[in-house]
């Protein structure tokens, strides 16, 4: 497994449409795992949720320390985690919800979705701590 590597050497995973999972800390401190759209843009995550009563937003705003991880799960195996301190803004909401929705389901279902959802909030990740990995040499 080749680890000493940086998100641009999994760019094809970052480009992809799948889920990663983002952890925030519950009141008591214990974890909660929420499957996540995600657009990997200006080297971070951005993660858009429903409104500000989301219950990982009300992590977020209380401690806003989190994880979130992006792995396949097909050979070779690559993915890219990422810990820091997330940022929570009401900004560009729309424009995070239609590119992350035309990825995932197409421009017509990205055009429903972004007509019918009422403005929501941003999660912005950047890098704290960073681990990448694939097993691609490993063949």
């Amino acid at each position: 497994m080749r680890s000493d590597l940086g998100p641009e050497d999994v760019r094809d995973l970052l480009e992809m449409p799948i889920v990663a999972i983002l952890a925030t800390r519950r009141r008591d401190d214990t974890i909660l795992l929420s499957p996540v759209w995600f657009e990997w843009r200006d080297g971070g995550f951005s993660v858009w949720a429903t409104s500000r009563e989301d219950g990982k937003v009300r992590h977020i705003a209380r401690d806003p320390r989190v994880t979130i991880v992006v792995g396949n799960s097909d050979w070779p195996y690559k993915g890219i985690e990422v810990r820091g301190e997330a940022q929570l803004s009401d900004e560009g909401f729309y424009e995070l919800l239609g590119s992350t929705a035309r990825r995932y389901l197409g421009d017509e279902a990205a055009e429903r979705m972004v007509g019918s959802y009422k403005p929501g909030v941003v999660i912005r990740i950047e890098p704290g701590n960073l681990r990448v990995w694939d097993y691609a040499a490993e063949g």
